[in-house]
């Protein structure tokens, strides 16, 4: 069966979903780089400000497990307009923070809201999106959320050189406030409010429970959420392995994060086209068996002191552009198997990879590295990992829902 949509309706519901995605990466990347200034104002050593990363970290993990039951509940929304609310006060709370306790509060609170879009938005694209085309749209969320390690970093050293840290958190705000007006304007509410649903704990653990004890959703959710924690085992051990290993200014140290980011964008846009001649179950399992090759092959040569500079930028291309294939068509098979619950079920799946992906960052972050073994010996480990959950948990899915199976497609016109 066929579904019509005006082509401007479908491009604009990208535009929005992707910027729900990318509220809480720009809010962890733009902050960045006035490390310094935040920490002067504050009165504290600049490495003490990493406990407001980590305590974003946490609110991002517990917030999407709150918000799963209050999107099937209540209807999409509802909750997503309750959770930016929430965004912009914190936001607010951060421009007038004076103590580093109330900003490490503070923006927790400010992930807690900020996950409303990001739950959100995977949970609409099951609802809005025929189910064959689940993993195209993601790979086009992936695209506006890939900006933000290019340009977020760039535009918070450009404000806080301009005028102060806090106004990095007036953009923020900025952002959540026309967010909130996009979202009223031109995002239909995709799911009715579901009274039989309790939001009593008893009720809302069994259906978390009954989301993980599907075969096809763990199986999925745990491969792409190993196989994304190489990711920030990357991103936490970069800024030592280029700047202090290697050497790399800080000036350049972004231009090669930037160009890394392209390997990660640029694989999961040619997944769509990809797409058209294979199914997503082929594409997953062909990227992640590369990806934990390359991550072999980086280990071993890095152990053996056989990379440099240039070689070293080339693997973490390579590492990246697998995970940037697998990434969206394993949230589309996590989630493929639900609909009446399918806010739960991406609660659950952003859960699992932020937690997943924030333990990895931090057992890189406990290694003093002179090298970049500890790096490329756990980008290795994640990908091996990922592998086998998917072709063990595979042998546990006897109804899978795939994504060519049916459903409807989406006409533009």
């Amino acid at each position: 069966m066929e579904t019509t949509m005006p082509a401007r309706q479908y491009w604009s519901l990208i535009l929005i979903l992707g910027t729900m995605t990318a509220l809480g990466p720009f809010s962890i990347d733009m902050y960045l780089s006035g490390y310094q200034a935040i920490a002067e104002d504050l009165h504290v050593p600049t490495e003490r400000i990493g406990l407001s990363l980590a305590s974003y970290f946490i609110g991002i993990s517990a917030g999407q497990l709150l918000y799963g039951p209050l999107l099937d509940r209540f209807g999409r929304k509802k909750p997503l307009y309750a959770g930016l609310i929430v965004y912009l006060i914190a936001s607010a709370g951060c421009i007038a923070a004076r103590s580093l306790e109330s900003f490490v509060l503070l923006r927790f609170i400010q992930a807690i809201g900020s996950c409303a879009a990001a739950v959100a938005s995977v949970a609409m694209v099951r609802d809005l999106f025929p189910i064959k085309d689940s993993a195209k749209v993601f790979a086009l969320l992936m695209l506006v959320v890939g900006a933000s390690p290019m340009l977020a970093p760039t535009i918070g050293g450009y404000i806080t050189a301009a005028w102060n840290w806090q106004a990095i958190f007036i953009v923020l705000g900025g952002m959540g406030l026309l967010l909130m007006i996009a979202c009223f304007a031109f995002l239909p509410e995709s799911h009715q409010p579901d009274t039989s649903m309790s939001l009593k704990p008893g009720p809302i653990i069994n259906g978390f429970w009954a989301v993980m004890r599907e075969p096809q959703f763990y199986t999925y959710a745990l491969t792409g959420a190993f196989a994304f924690s190489g990711l920030f085992v990357y991103v936490s051990s970069s800024p030592v392995v280029f700047m202090n290993i290697f050497r790399v200014s800080e000036t350049h140290f972004g231009w090669i994060f930037a160009g890394l980011s392209v390997g990660f964008i640029g694989s999961s846009q040619l997944n769509s086209l990809t797409l058209r001649y294979f199914r997503s179950e082929q594409i997953i399992r062909i990227a992640l068996i590369g990806q934990a090759l390359i991550g072999i092959v980086f280990f071993a040569g890095s152990y053996l002191g056989w990379f440099g500079l240039t070689s070293t930028i080339i693997m973490l291309f390579l590492y990246l552009s697998c995970l940037g294939f697998a990434n969206p068509n394993a949230s589309a098979l996590s989630i493929a198997p639900f609909k009446k619950n399918a806010g739960t079920a991406a609660a659950l799946m952003g859960a699992l990879q932020m937690g997943i992906g924030g333990l990895a960052s931090t057992v890189a972050s406990l290694f003093h590295a002179t090298s970049p073994v500890p790096m490329t010996m756990l980008m290795a480990a994640t990908a091996l990992i990922s592998v086998a959950i998917l072709f063990l948990g595979g042998l546990r899915i006897t109804n899978p829902v795939f994504l060519h199976d049916g459903g409807d497609t989406v006409v533009l016109h």
